[in-house]
């Protein structure tokens, strides 16, 4: 497979002290691809980033966590960086961009506005989320190219024009093609998608984005991340029976919970991790998401070199083991925070339903859910996903299912398996695995999102139906697999799925509870087993990699001025130079908020490189305070009720600015910026809140929306819905200076609330011009 291997960016010439390394041709030719796939060379240079590393550690005087070695070993000027964490922000330099199709869109037309002629870092686009799953993956394949074929073009012929590479629908999910092809120990890389962190599974910075910070690293400017503090997990024992590496994070999301891991990296260390695989690694720092995490990290080690040795790059894992030392937490490095487990005593666990964080042993989620009114009846379980769908997880499911199989058992809920990628696809179906999940009554999706991200024409309950489903994905927010609110949605590892697919209930523990075989014979299933790697090497099976031409400029990218999937972008206005008076509030959100309720997708995703389309979204799944209605809010100017995305319309016609009141943790989930341009586009000027997730703070930033925290949390409550709320403090709008908020209300009362925010003087520079791309080209001219 294309290897591309370069710890900085701006080494893409070969640079004093570099390592110049060349593909295996064993692989080449075993792989039997076209040589388009590959770069003619690549790069790593560990000794700068060695010498970076020595730079930061002598000027901080103290030994360095492996985070931190990555991080700072890719700043931009390590003699110079003001470094503290969970204080100042760093300018980095990443070696190398990824974007699924749906956020690639959004960014693609970012970029394009920029006026820049080809992206200055290696960059790939991945076509995973588009492709519903219906009824199996050949022909759920042949219906997302026809009914996609529009935005695969427009992707296709963006990609050839500015020099990125294009991985073609049915490639597989990006994070599996990231681990499979483009991590390894010490890269940095950001990707338009929040489980971009998968890739620390090999030791790699992954950190996942909007996609004008993409746009930003693409053209070559530094990108900003506020220095991570650092949670050590330290982990002992040792992984056995039915506990799998998902149960570490499983664990960890319910110590840590939904935002507990937000502004930092979390870096598992330990004599427990030589116990996990590297694909194990990878679903733990994939799920790391669901707690807010900036990105996870492990150490290097022997699991890591094996993977990169079947995966075809055995020279950079005989590189890594050369400056092995570089790659792993100095000794006596310091977290902000420390978590221990020993795996000898962690459980099998399962999170759920609504929230990803409410952990249970599975020994014990059935007696809960009996106390809860949960439907204890499993009536789909589904295996795969970006987080579980190695070679090792589809054994261990096979060898489970198996068990079942040869007592004459098939499952009793309906089953799907999703392989994370063609190369999986076409291995675990050599080896045997596909046959038996077939036959134990799994259908095999296509290499794709699916159903993890509401990809999935579910048909076998009405909408309203409450029901349980049982999956190995990472998130489970309310109606996110099947746009059902009422559907319990649990998250555990792929061979617990399997065995509740068998059972057919919730309330069933494979450590302890007994089957019955058609023959009334009673069994336990043992616990499973599978190889971590295939015996016989990967099967890369069809080729779906289309390189960029060495020149594009030739290449014509056409959007239709009628296409009701894909809309050229028009700069956001700037600053007015005033202060922001009498806001209506459009909303003022009660509860959870995550991006799924902000910018929903599932069907919506057709409409991801549309932004006046896409934002007839806006909001339609949040709770509204004053009614707890969904989409049914109060239009302040007719007096009448509607649903949030037509009010915003309406104001905005109306030359009626407007913010948004929120809770806790606005904007958990996903990276997807249109929670962020959706509320520009429609007028929206702040979002006010408790508190924000990371990604989304910062996509608001990035589009010219201030987004500002309540000083005192409980003045949430003095906001009512027909307030004006005036922003001041803005022309002399300056890092750590809090602005105030005069909110009048409709009793003719007034009251000044301090807002906080997270501002830096370059950020405000992007509030200003109007955007960070309207900054962007400011600084061309």
């Amino acid at each position: 497979m294309e290897v591309y291997c370069q710890a900085f960016s701006f080494l893409l010439a070969l640079g004093h002290g570099a390592r110049r390394l060349h593909v295996s041709a064993a692989y080449r030719a075993k792989a039997q691809v076209s040589m388009s796939r590959f770069e003619p060379s690549s790069f790593v240079n560990y000794e700068k980033f060695q010498s970076n590393v020595d730079i930061v550690r002598k000027r901080l005087n103290r030994p360095l966590t492996l985070s931190e070695k990555i991080v700072y070993g890719h700043l931009d000027d390590p003699h110079n960086q003001e470094i503290d964490r969970g204080r100042t922000y760093l300018r980095l330099r990443p070696d190398r961009v990824a974007m699924q199709d749906a956020t690639a869109q959004m960014a693609m037309l970012q970029f394009i506005s920029s006026g820049l002629p080809r992206v200055a870092v290696p960059s790939t686009i991945h076509c995973d989320h588009l492709i519903e799953a219906q009824v199996g993956g050949v022909k759920d394949l042949a219906r997302a190219k026809e009914v996609n074929e529009e935005v695969y073009n427009f992707l296709s012929s963006a990609g050839a024009k500015y020099g990125v590479g294009f991985w073609k629908p049915g490639s597989g999910i990006i994070h599996q093609i990231i681990l499979e092809n483009y991590a390894y120990p010490g890269v940095m890389l950001i990707g338009t998608d929040s489980h971009t962190p998968n890739g620390g599974g090999l030791g790699a910075i992954c950190i996942g984005v909007g996609g004008a910070d993409a746009v930003d690293v693409m053209a070559g400017i530094p990108w900003e991340l506020k220095c991570p503090k650092v949670i050590g997990v330290k982990l002992t024992g040792t992984l056995s029976g039915w506990t799998s590496p998902k149960d570490v994070i499983l664990k960890v999301a319910g110590i840590l919970t939904v935002k507990g891991g937000t502004g930092a990296i979390v870096e598992y260390h330990g004599p427990g991790v030589d116990s996990i695989s590297c694909t194990g690694m990878a679903t733990i720092c994939n799920m790391g998401a669901e707690i807010g995490a900036t990105t996870s990290v492990f150490p290097y080690n022997h699991r890591m070199r094996t993977y990169l040795e079947k995966t075809g790059r055995g020279e950079i894992a005989a590189l890594a083991d050369e400056y092995s030392g570089l790659l792993v937490p100095d000794e006596g490095c310091e977290y902000d925070q420390v978590i221990e487990l020993n795996l000898d005593e962690l459980k099998p666990h399962i999170n759920g339903p609504f929230t990803p964080d409410l952990a249970h042993p599975v020994s014990e989620v059935g007696a809960v859910a009996e106390k809860n009114g949960w439907p204890l009846e499993v009536k789909v379980g589904l295996i795969g996903s970006c987080t579980n769908s190695s070679y090792e997880d589809m054994g261990r499911a096979a060898s489970v299912a198996k068990q079942a199989l040869d007592k004459g058992l098939k499952c009793k809920a309906q089953f799907t398996v999703t392989p994370g990628s063609e190369q999986i696809r076409a291995t675990i179906e050599r080896d045997g695995y596909s046959k038996i999940l077939g036959d134990v009554g799994g259908v095999v999706m296509a290499n794709a999102c699916g159903p993890c991200i509401g990809q999935w024409d579910r048909r076998d309950v009405k909408k309203g139906e409450k029901n349980t489903i049982v999956t190995s994905f990472n998130r489970n927010f309310t109606a996110r697999n099947d746009a059902n609110p009422a559907t319990h949605a649990f998250v555990t590892s792929p061979e617990i799925v399997t065995a509740m697919a068998i059972a057919g209930t919730l309330n069933f523990n494979p450590e302890t509870d007994y089957l019955t075989a058609p023959n009334g014979e009673k069994f336990k299933l043992e616990p499973p087993n599978g190889d971590e790697l295939p015996a016989k090497d990967f099967d890369p099976g069809q080729d779906t990699y289309q390189h960029p031409p060495p020149d594009g400029l030739s290449v014509r990218v056409d959007v239709s001025p009628q296409s009701n999937r894909l809309q050229l972008l028009e700069p956001f206005d700037k600053w007015s130079g005033d202060d922001l008076e009498d806001l209506n509030v459009l909303i003022k959100v009660k509860g959870k908020c995550t991006t799924d309720h902000i910018s929903a997708a599932g069907p919506w995703l057709k409409f991801r490189g549309h932004l006046d389309n896409i934002s007839n979204n806006m909001l339609i799944g949040a709770v509204n305070s004053e009614n707890d209605g969904i989409n049914k809010i109060k239009n302040h100017l007719t007096g009448e009720y509607g649903g949030v995305p037509d009010v915003a319309r309406h104001y905005k016609a109306s030359g009626v600015s407007w913010v948004v009141v929120g809770d806790d943790n606005y904007g958990e989930g996903s990276s997807r910026e249109h929670a962020a341009l959706e509320p520009r586009h429609l007028g929206g000027r702040a979002i006010i809140v408790k508190s924000f997730a990371r990604i989304h703070e910062t996509n608001l930033k990035k589009q010219g929306v201030l987004p500002l925290t309540f000083n005192n949390p409980s003045d949430y409550d003095k906001i009512r819905p027909d307030d004006k709320i005036s922003i001041k403090g803005l022309k002399t709008f300056a890092p750590g200076k809090p602005l105030s908020a005069v909110v009048k209300h409709s009793d003719g009362s007034e009251e000044t609330l301090q807002l906080n925010h997270s501002f830096n003087e370059t950020q405000i520079e992007w509030f200003k011009a109007g955007s960070a791309l309207n900054r962007m080209k400011e600084l061309q001219h």
